[in-house]
């Protein structure tokens, strides 16, 4: 076979799309403008951890209502603490990790079965502080240049995992205000049979922001957040440590869209 047939059998992936490269070059302000940044005492020694935001070009572009996408996972009711919520792949470094890149690539890998050899790093958000954990969390941000197909390889921590087209997210009736017992408030998501609320929607909110992605939608619809699980005792690690259960954890009024 000729180079040139072989090409053709074989294209080369395409590569990020222009919203994207724009998301990436907006990083180093994503928690300044959209989130506010929380950084944590001199005295402090946060724990470190990272999620991975990955955007595709859709499991059918072509299809309508279909296109770009992010990987999102539901995590196990029986989990000590996250239980049932919504989350980017992700959790602890380890020693071995390269870093927030290693981390965030190996623990995808263990959730869903992603082939991390088709995952194009692209950028770094500024790591967001969870006061209540003392956890630095690093969401990395990375194109799936050649998809592989993915589960709940975890069982006993990811019940779904669920490729969301961002026009689905970006709609607003799709989106509102989640209120905490507590009372403060922040962004939500109601798609594909998922409830995002905390620090998933609000690193989503910023990321739709970022690609010009986000629409003009209704602040002022509030939503309570429905009951959370009360889970069994288990011994599976949660994604992020009680970053959405954390009433603080990026559940404020400022990180919302417009109304």
């Amino acid at each position: 076979m000729s180079e040139a047939a072989a090409r053709a059998e074989h294209p080369e992936p395409a590569g990020p799309p222009p919203w994207f490269t724009r998301l990436v070059d907006g990083l180093p302000r994503f928690t300044d403008s959209l989130l506010g940044r929380l950084t944590p005492p001199p005295e402090t020694r946060p724990r470190q951890s990272a999620v991975l935001a990955l955007f595709s070009a859709g499991e059918d572009p072509g299809a309508l209502g279909n296109g770009p996408d992010v990987l999102l996972t539901q995590r196990h009711a029986g989990l000590r603490s996250h239980a049932g919520q919504v989350a980017f792949p992700g959790g602890r470094l380890d020693p071995g990790d390269d870093g927030p890149r290693g981390a965030a690539l190996r623990e995808a890998h263990e959730e869903t079965g992603l082939d991390p050899a088709g995952v194009v790093v692209a950028g770094f958000a500024p790591r967001l502080w969870i006061p209540v954990t003392n956890y630095h969390v690093t969401p990395v941000i990375a194109w799936w240049e050649r998809p592989s197909p993915v589960s709940a390889t975890s069982r006993r921590e990811v019940e779904r995992v669920v490729r969301v087209p961002l026009v689905e997210l970006a709609d607003p009736v799709n989106r509102f205000m989640v209120v905490h017992p507590s009372g403060i408030a922040g962004p939500g998501f109601d798609v594909r049979g998922l409830f995002v609320w905390g620090f998933t929607a609000g690193v989503l909110t910023g990321l739709l922001t970022l690609g010009g992605w986000e629409r003009r939608w209704d602040t002022s619809r509030r939503v309570p957040l429905p009951p959370q699980p009360t889970p069994a005792e288990a011994d599976a690690e949660q994604a992020v440590p009680d970053a959405d259960a954390d009433p603080r954890g990026f559940l404020r009024e400022e990180s919302g869209g417009h109304a």
